[in-house]
């Protein structure tokens, strides 16, 4: 009898583990491990992780994964010729911040912090932005470089697993400066 009781009470632990292990907020592994494949094939690290020079130059800064362009790093400056339709496009030594005919942009932070990344986003907001080229779905433009366009044709299970993948790094907060508008050209 005593080892029917203990067998019980073990069974009920392990279940009561496996229950508390398997939380219905937190994405499934594989769906996060896709995401991470589909983020470090589409290079997103290129543009939106901080970067280290050294000896054998450009390094991802992986301490500040995809949190963006730093805060407090010198702006760039705005080249007339680069806002002209026609002209090359300038960018930052560490490819975070671009002149163009759209103005300047900079590499938006997306890890999930609540207030400087994107903490407070869902997966329809993450995927409408995505398929728009709207900030969250509905605001601004999503600026250039930034290949939104081919983005949207990604399916909604690659984005969901994209976003995933973003919302299960540390939360990071980098306050990214707000895109300028180019001053009238003449």
């Amino acid at each position: 009898m005593k080892r029917i009781v203990f067998a019980t009470m073990i069974a009920v632990a392990c279940a009561s583990s496996l229950a508390m292990a398997a939380d219905p907020k937190q994405p499934a592994p594989d769906l996060v491990a896709k995401g991470k494949a589909l983020v470090m094939h589409g290079m997103c690290h290129d543009c939106h992780t901080p970067k280290t020079f050294g000896p054998k130059g450009m390094d991802f800064d992986w301490s500040k994964s995809l949190s963006g362009y730093p805060a407090g790093q010198p702006l760039p400056p705005m080249d007339k010729k680069a806002l002209t339709p026609g002209y090359w496009v300038m960018g930052t030594p560490d490819l975070m911040g671009w002149v163009g005919p759209w103005g300047i942009s900079y590499a938006a932070n997306l890890t999930p912090d609540p207030q400087t990344g994107i903490g407070l986003w869902t997966p329809e907001v993450f995927i409408q932005a995505m398929r728009t080229g709207k900030h969250m779905g509905a605001g601004r433009p999503i600026l250039p470089p930034m290949p939104w366009n081919f983005v949207a044709d990604m399916s909604d299970g690659d984005l969901k697993a994209v976003f995933a993948y973003l919302k299960s790094l540390p939360p990071i907060k980098n306050v990214v400066p707000q895109p300028v508008a180019p001053p009238d050209v003449k």
